[in-house]
Parts: structure tokens; sequence; C-alpha cells
């Protein structure tokens, strides 16, 4: 059995942060399942659907990538793979605590999968989906922060939206 591993968030939308750990990732593991996490304390922009069909718009060149969703405990999803490896990514030492509270917490959920962390590339490093949101909505250059298909998706939304 090869490497499986669980790259999870709320990706909404995916940036090209986000694209450059699963596009990492890749080269190390044999198969990803990118996850779109439901997350009821959040208020997305996207769906679920409709940020899995970015996803898949954008991973499509990445054969070992596998785009799905869920609802629940990341532990009992990565079990459900047989996934032995969570990917997440660091962008600066702010990340680090949450992730570590949440990673501690998989580990008694499951201490059989562990979890990998990448740091991202330096140039995205300031990147969150919550800024490029903000950037767009207000009609500012998001080409450099997320991939062509996104950009275009955020222009139809916010302009549906107004």
């Amino acid at each position: 059995m090869g490497s499986i591993a669980v790259c999870p968030g709320s990706f909404d939308p995916i940036t090209l942060g986000h694209l450059d750990i699963i596009r990492r990732g890749a080269k190390v593991i044999d198969t990803i399942y990118v996850v779109v996490l439901n997350n009821s304390s959040k208020k997305p922009l996207f769906t679920v659907d409709e940020r899995c069909e970015l996803i898949k718009e954008v991973t499509k060149g990445i054969d070992n990538v596998i785009v799905d969703s869920f609802q629940g405990l990341l532990m009992d999803y990565a079990r459900s793979k047989n996934a032995n490896t969570i990917l997440r990514g660091l962008r600066a030492v702010s990340d680090f605590e949450y992730e570590m509270q949440i990673t501690s917490m998989n580990r008694v959920l499951d201490e059989n999968i562990e979890t990998l962390f990448m740091m991202t590339n330096n140039q995205y490093s300031f990147l969150s989906s919550s800024i490029v949101k903000e950037v767009a909505k207000y009609k500012g250059d998001i080409s450099e922060l997320v991939p062509k298909v996104v950009e275009d998706a955020l222009k139809k939304k916010f302009a549906n939206l107004s």
C-alpha cells in the first residue's frame, strides 16, 4: 500500500498558496485527497460543490489528487480512505499554535495517522482565502493570488451579490 494523505481545508476559495502545498505534496505522497470541509461555524462565499469544482479544475493535471468533501471528524474521514497522513500547510509562526492544537487532538483520536506540515512558498506566506475575498470584493487585482478560473469565479460571484 502506498502513502495516502488527506489535505483538508475550507478552500473558500482555493489560492495559489493552497495549490503550492498540493503540488509539492503530490511529489512525495502517492495519493492525496483534497477535501473541502463543510464547516458549519463559517459562512462561505462558495458552496461546497462550487469549491470542489474549482479545486478539480485547478488540480486536473495532478494525477494523484482526488477532490472530495466531508462533514464531521477529519480522522473519521481519513480512516475511511485508509489515509496514513494529514497534509497541512503552514504560512507563518502564527499558524503553528492553532495547527499544534488540532494535531494534538487528532493524535488522541487516532495515533496511527501522522500529520505532515509543509511550509508554504515565501511568496504566499501572507495569503489567505479571506484576504483574497476581501480584495476581490472591492475589485482589486487578485491575478497573482489565485488561478485564473478562481479569479473569474470570484468576479462573477461578487457581481451577482451587488
